[in-house]
C-alpha cells in the first residue's frame, strides 16, 4: 500500500513538471521585491478581497511581492529614474502561483458568483471571460517576470489617474482607448515609456501589465505560495 501511494505521488509530481509547472519553495532566481526596492508601494490585490473575485485568492498567503531578480533589477532602475520627478511605482501583482490561476478558472466557471461585477466587469458577461482572454489556463505571471503596476506621486502616495482601475475588464483598459482625458492618456504614456525604456514590454489590452523582454525560464510556471 505504501509503495502504491509513493508511486501515485511520484506520478503526480512528474505530471506537473511535464506541464511546465513546478511546486516548490522559493527558487533562487526570485527576490522579495519590497526588500529589493524599499520605496516601492504595495497593494497586493489578490491577498485581500478588493479584486474581481471579491475574496482572497488561493496561494496569496502573505502580503509580499516576488519577482525574478532580472526583472527586479530592471524595475529598480526605472524607479530610480522616476524618483527625480517625485514619482514611483505601486505594484498590484507580480509573481502569481499556478494555484491562483486555477482559482480564477474555478471562479469563472461559477457563473452565478458575480459579487465584484459592478466594479471590475460591468459590461462583460461572465460567461465570455475565457473567450475574451480575461481568464486563461496559464499566466505569464507564474513565470516570475511579469508585473502589474501604476505610478504614484511620492509626495503624497496618491495614484496617477490612468482612466480605469486595475483589472478592469473592458476596452477602457486598452492602451489605445480614446475615451479618456488627455491627462489620463499622458499618465499611461509615461508609465509605458519608463517601463519600455528599462526592458519591459506591454500588452495592448491592459495598461498596467508589463513583462521583462529577456525574462528567465520562459517555459517554467511556478506554484510556490506567497508567504
Amino acid at each position: 500500500m505504501k509503495r502504491n501511494l509513493f508511486l501515485y505521488s511520484l506520478i503526480f509530481s512528474l505530471l506537473f513538471v511535464s506541464c511546465g509547472v513546478q511546486r516548490q519553495s522559493i527558487p533562487d532566481l526570485f527576490v522579495d521585491l519590497k526588500k529589493a526596492i524599499p520605496t516601492l508601494a504595495i497593494d497586493l490585490r489578490y491577498h485581500g478581497d478588493h479584486n474581481f473575485v471579491g475574496r482572497p485568492i488561493r496561494g496569496y498567503e502573505g502580503n509580499r511581492i516576488y519577482l525574478s531578480k532580472a526583472a527586479a533589477i530592471a524595475l529598480a532602475s526605472a524607479q530610480r529614474e522616476l524618483a527625480a520627478e517625485n514619482l514611483g511605482f505601486k505594484v498590484f501583482d507580480a509573481y502569481r502561483p499556478q494555484q491562483a490561476v486555477d482559482h480564477f478558472k474555478e471562479w469563472a466557471s461559477a457563473i452565478a458568483d458575480t459579487v465584484a461585477k459592478q466594479e471590475f466587469y460591468p459590461d462583460v458577461d461572465k460567461r465570455d471571460l475565457f473567450n475574451l482572454g480575461y481568464i486563461a489556463e496559464k499566466s505569464g505571471h507564474s513565470r516570475g517576470s511579469t508585473i502589474d503596476l501604476t505610478l504614484i506621486d511620492l509626495r503624497d502616495g496618491k495614484e496617477l489617474d490612468m482612466g480605469s482601475g486595475f483589472d478592469y475588464f473592458g476596452e477602457r483598459s486598452h492602451h489605445d482607448y480614446q475615451g479618456i482625458t488627455a491627462v489620463q492618456k499622458a499618465n499611461r504614456k509615461k508609465l509605458r515609456h519608463i517601463m519600455e525604456k528599462h526592458g519591459f514590454k506591454s500588452i495592448a489590452e491592459e495598461w498596467w501589465h508589463y513583462t521583462l523582454i529577456n525574462e528567465p525560464n520562459k517555459e517554467v510556471y511556478y506554484d510556490f505560495p506567497i508567504r
